[in-house]
């Protein structure tokens, strides 16, 4: 990738993390979607999962739960195979909180406002 090829897959990627860590799951989603037509291989499957987390967020936000979990099931899926791709996001812990929130979701428990996942810089 071009230095200037890889400042703006930076500035994007930026942006689109700022936009799923304030809880802003479809315009998330939109910023993910740009980056993940720009990457491949297994940054571009990660990329997917953050996409499909993102969904699931939106469906839960609507009362949609069973399109919620599975969305996060598949997007989980997608990461946690990958944990060691370095796209500057911490994707163990970012796996762990998702986990627990699939666990959450499976068995209908209360969700509370730390349940909902983020994306903690490396």
């Amino acid at each position: 990738m071009s230095e200037e090829g890889n400042k703006n897959f930076q500035d994007s990627f930026f942006i689109a993390l700022n936009l799923f860590n304030n809880h802003l799951w479809y315009e998330a989603h939109d910023a993910f979607e740009e980056i993940w037509n720009s990457v491949d291989g297994d940054e571009r499957q990660v990329i997917q999962g953050i996409l499909q987390v993102s969904v699931s967020q939106f469906h839960l936000s609507k009362g949609n739960l069973n399109g919620a979990t599975i969305l996060l099931g598949e997007g989980l899926g997608r990461i946690k195979t990958r944990t060691k791709i370095n796209l500057g996001i911490d994707l163990e812990d970012f796996c762990e909180c998702l986990d627990n929130l699939l666990r959450k979701l499976q068995y209908k428990e209360t969700l509370k406002e730390s349940d909902k996942p983020f994306l903690k810089p490396l």
